[in-house]
This record gives structure tokens, C-alpha cells and sequence, in this order.
């Protein structure tokens, strides 16, 4: 039985980072990466970079004279070259470092200390000094009557794999993943129904802002269904019939060519071994961990989606850094000194938020005063021809520092990294009114968002 200093299952960010970190301090470290296509973690293989190059391309669509077929099957192409390129890159990363050795394999822990590999060729026992589980999540299946014999139904990473453009395109679920397939999908062709269990569409949000990417959605073919449940899946004329009530009583039916499963993602504990170990999970099938990340086992760690916390690939990657400090640090960072999370939504154009709406700061009882702008009211967003969208942020009226920010505009996700730097240095607001920023661009709309008077 080999003996590790480290081992790290999982080759997602923060697992990935952490392997290369240790074998340059002089560990010997093992990687168990469970599939050779996910050589790099969900966020290169499957989620965020191949989802974006498909945003990046249906956004070229109105640009391109090629048909829908044709241009999605070139999307596609180049979204898996470019998924290629990464898995292959990040592979010989770790596997050609000395000091880390690489095994493509199922991983369960036998006890505490020592897990068993299971390779396509060969079954092996690993012991290790520390552990560290970066697993990741999966896509959530709902239960639904007919769903198991149903055909063209996919889920987020599966759907990435069509290679014909369905020219109708039915999902269950109104959250950020399926918005964001639904304005993909809608920008190559495809004529789109959302069904949402929600009675408010992107509940979570102001209204105000719900309201206008509802109308800038609805714009490229894409009807909403809200406050439904589906009921029932059956195959129907080379496609799928779903059936779902509408509220309290109204039935109705939409048909698609496929059928994505937009209902959440679960972290991924099946197969671990976990009951062998003194390793505890939540409800929610998360696995335990303190602010330090540490498990119920002193010598184990969980990273990323696995450990319940935000699902997005930076959290995985602060994950580590949280972890290093506490190896090779002053062991002062922890979770309780992460504020102020940003994320983006990449519908087209972009929605990006941190800190509070005008939602939370009611429910929470704070002070705010709110700023709006128009995205029409940018010059920047009247060059690249994308005027849609709204700004709005919130100030606290005694520190002046800002308290929150929604962009609903055109580069968006580069704009609010920005505010979030303003939030954690604790600036007033005034610092991003009188930045000088370059022209014409679309952060220099902070300028005009916070060009008010708070009192």
C-alpha cells in the first residue's frame, strides 16, 4: 500500500491549486480524478467555461449568415476544442509535476486513513497523512411521472453534447442555470418555454430588476410559465409533451424537441465511503465542515460544491487559500472573513450582483438609499448596440460606503468586481463617482450610477 502525504480527490479548482502547492513545498502528493474527461474539475469540462464560449457564440450569432443548424453545430465544435485544450493542459499540470502522481479512478474511503482506488485496470489501497475532498456537485433529477422512458431529456452537461439545435427548447427550472440556457439556446434559433415553480420570476431579485430581464428574455423567444409544477413526461412526435399545472387548477402542456432539467445541482458524496468514516453530512447531503474547511475528521478537508457552500468555481479557489493559510500561513483566514460574494448570470446582457438588493436590506431592517441608471444612458452600451439592462446600487446614508449593487448591462461580470473591490476597502461611494476611468467604456457608468447626493 502506497503512503501519501496529501491526497486530494477531486481535480476541481481549489483541488487542483492545492496539488500544485503542496509538491512545491516537497510533498508527495496523489490525485484521484474519477473520470478523464473531467481532468480539471466541473468548471473547465462542463459548466462555466464550455457554458460561456456557447454565450460568446450564440451573442455572435446575429453576425454570422450561416443558418441556425449550421452555426450551432460550429458552436459546438468550438466549445469542445476549447474544453479539449484546457483538460489536456490541466492534466499534464499536475501529472508531469514531480512530487504528484495521478490516478483515473473511483476513490472510497476504507476508514479514516486509507481509501481504495478503483482504476479501469487495477484495484488499489492509498494511505495518507491528510485528505483533502473536492468532488464537486451533479445535477439534481427530479421525480416525474413518465421521466425514466422518456426520451430527449437532458440535464446542463448532456444538453452541451446535442449536436442538432432543437428548434424547441422546454425547461423545468426558472434559476440562474436555466436562464442561462435559455438565453443561449433562444439567441442560436430555438423557440423556448421556462417552467418555473416559483410564483415570482427570479424571486430572489428586486422587482424592478426581475422586470427587465424578464422583458429583454421574453424579446428573444422565451415564454415563462411560473407558479407550475409539472406532472407528467411522455414521448410525443420526436420530442417531448410536458404536462404541468399552472397555479391552483389551469393544465396545460408544452412540447420540445428536448427537454432540459434545470432543477439545481447536489454535491457529490455517493460512493465516497463516507459511512466508513467518522465524516458527517448535512440534510442536504453536504459534507460538514468548520471555517476552516476541516471535516469532522481532524485530518480531512472538503473544498468547493462539495461542502454546501456557493457554488461557483472562485468559492472552490478562496477555498484553497483558506486551506494554505492554515497549512502554511498564519491560519487567520477562514470563511467568516469572506464578504461580499459576487456572481453573474451570463443571459445576454449579463446580470451581476453583490452585497444586499433592496429586497434583503428591507427584510433586514437596514438604512440604505438607492441609486438607478439605465443601461440606454451609457455611451459605451450605445456603441456595442446592447442598451438594455438597468443599474441600481444602494448606499448606506450615514457611512456613505455602498451596501449592495445589481448591473443589468453589457459587461457586466467585469464591472461589478469593481464595486466589490469598493465594498471590501470600505470607500464611500463618492471614491467610484470620481474614479477616472478610460472612454468610452462601461465601468465608467459608475461614475454617472453614483453621481447623486446622499444625505
Amino acid at each position: 500500500m502506497d503512503h501519501f502525504d496529501a491526497i486530494i480527490i477531486g481535480f476541481g479548482k481549489g483541488g487542483k491549486t492545492l496539488a500544485s502547492l503542496l509538491a512545491k513545498e516537497g510533498q508527495h502528493v496523489a490525485m484521484i480524478e474519477k473520470s478523464a474527461a473531467m481532468y480539471g474539475g466541473t468548471c473547465i469540462n462542463i459548466a462555466c467555461i464550455p457554458t460561456k464560449s456557447l454565450v460568446h457564440q450564440s451573442n455572435e450569432r446575429k453576425l454570422s449568415s450561416a443558418s441556425n443548424e449550421d452555426f450551432y453545430k460550429q458552436a459546438i465544435e468550438q466549445k469542445d476544442g476549447l474544453t479539449s485544450f484546457l483538460r489536456n493542459k490541466n492534466f499534464h499540470m499536475l501529472d508531469d509535476a514531480e512530487g504528484v502522481t495521478v490516478y483515473t479512478g473511483t476513490a472510497t474511503f476504507l476508514n479514516d486513513s486509507k481509501i481504495q482506488v478503483t482504476t479501469d485496470n487495477e484495484t488499489l489501497e492509498l494511505s495518507a497523512d491528510k485528505f483533502f475532498i473536492n468532488t464537486g456537485s451533479s445535477p439534481i433529477i427530479p421525480t416525474i411521472e413518465g421521466l425514466d422512458n422518456a426520451d430527449f431529456v437532458y440535464n446542463s452537461t448532456t444538453l452541451q453534447q446535442l449536436e442538432e439545435l432543437p428548434e424547441k427548447l422546454v425547461i423545468i427550472g426558472g434559476g440562474y442555470i436555466g436562464l442561462e440556457f435559455a438565453s443561449i439556446y433562444a439567441n442560436f434559433g430555438s423557440a423556448v418555454t421556462v417552467i418555473d415553480s416559483s410564483p415570482l420570476f427570479l424571486r430572489n431579485e428586486d422587482r424592478d430588476i426581475a422586470a427587465a430581464v424578464k422583458k429583454v428574455l421574453e424579446a428573444k423567444n422565451i415564454t415563462f410559465v411560473v407558479d407550475s409544477q409539472v406532472k407528467s413526461i411522455e414521448n410525443r412526435d420526436g420530442g417531448v409533451a410536458v404536462s404541468y399545472q399552472a397555479g391552483d387548477s389551469i393544465q396545460a402542456e408544452a412540447y420540445g424537441n428536448a427537454l432540459l432539467l434545470a432543477t439545481g445541482r447536489k454535491p457529490n458524496t455517493e460512493g465516497l465511503g463516507l459511512e466508513n468514516t467518522a465524516i458527517e453530512v448535512n440534510e442536504r447531503g453536504a459534507i460538514v465542515v468548520d471555517d476552516v474547511l476541516k471535516t469532522t475528521v481532524d485530518h480531512i478537508w472538503a473544498l468547493g460544491d462539495v461542502n454546501g457552500g456557493p457554488q461557483f468555481t472562485y468559492i472552490s479557489l478562496d477555498d484553497f487559500r483558506i486551506v494554505k493559510d492554515q497549512l502554511f500561513g498564519a491560519g487567520k483566514y477562514t470563511r467568516k472573513q469572506r464578504n461580499n460574494v459576487p456572481y453573474s448570470v451570463f443571459i445576454d446582457p449579463v446580470l451581476s450582483q453583490v452585497g444586499l438588493n433592496e429586497n434583503m436590506a428591507k427584510e433586514q431592517g437596514i438604512a440604505y438609499k438607492v441609486v438607478t441608471l439605465p443601461a440606454a444612458a451609457i455611451p459605451r452600451a450605445r456603441v456595442v448596440q446592447q442598451t438594455d439592462g438597468l443599474l441600481k446600487a444602494l448606499v448606506d446614508p450615514d457611512s456613505q460606503e455602498i451596501l449592495g449593487c445589481t448591473l443589468f448591462c453589457a459587461e457586466s461580470s467585469e464591472m461589478i468586481n469593481i464595486v466589490r473591490v469598493a465594498m471590501e476597502a470600505k470607500l464611500p461611494y463618492t471614491f467610484l463617482r470620481d474614479t477616472i476611468f478610460t472612454h468610452p467604456t462601461m465601468s465608467e457608468a459608475l461614475n454617472d450610477l453614483f453621481a447623486v447626493s446622499i444625505d
